[in-house]
């Protein structure tokens, strides 16, 4: 699964929302470990920010219809697609 839209755009909307700074504290490999019973509305969370077009302000109207597991596993999400791109910058 993976974010095919602007990434900065979907960050920044989850910071906005509160979900970012939460995550950051989490233990994300017990939460890794939920993620089955979340993985339908997590692809819907997906599915969303890949078909967002707007601004940061209406992703997060649409994003709010989401609740606050899926949106931090979005923001996992989010994080390690991040360090990724940064990771084939430093190869390349």
């Amino acid at each position: 699964m993976y974010i095919q839209g602007d990434l900065q755009k979907v960050f920044d909307a989850l910071f906005n929302l509160g979900v970012i700074d939460p995550i950051l504290e989490a233990d994300w490999i017990e939460a890794q470990k939920l993620l089955p019973r979340h993985y339908k509305q997590l692809e819907k969370a997906v599915s969303t920010a890949n078909s967002f077009q707007g601004d940061v302000s209406e992703l997060m109207v649409k994003l709010k219809e989401y609740d606050e597991t899926v949106l931090g596993y979005l923001a996992m999400e989010v994080a390690r697609e991040f360090s990724n791109f940064h990771e084939r910058k430093k190869i390349h």
